[in-house]
């Protein structure tokens, strides 16, 4: 997995390559827990996400309850079976999705 993190006035887009699972899962919250200082919006483009396993949604989950109290979080260009995991898992009622 490679992430390419842009961060621009308050706005931190992380773009997401490749799986995301056990293996993967804790390059990514070391990559929010140093990023999360001043972010009002964080938005992450799945658009080359392959796959996402449950140690993947725990990382968005606790993102999103990070943000919560800082700003906004949403999800942009989920392919197809990704958004197939998340509308199984009930994560389309927790998250924005674009």
């Amino acid at each position: 997995m490679t992430i390419e993190s842009k961060n621009e006035s308050g706005k931190l887009t992380l773009t997401i390559t490749g799986r995301l699972d056990t293996s993967t899962s804790p390059k990514l919250e070391e990559e929010l827990k140093a990023s999360y200082e001043g972010v009002t919006e964080l938005v992450f483009d799945l658009q080359k996400l392959e796959y996402i396993s449950s140690a993947g949604l725990r990382v968005l989950l606790s993102a999103q309850k990070t943000m919560n109290k800082q700003g906004i979080m949403k999800l942009i260009n989920a392919r197809e079976e990704i958004m197939e995991i998340f509308e199984i898992t009930g994560f389309t009622d927790i998250l924005t999705i674009e």
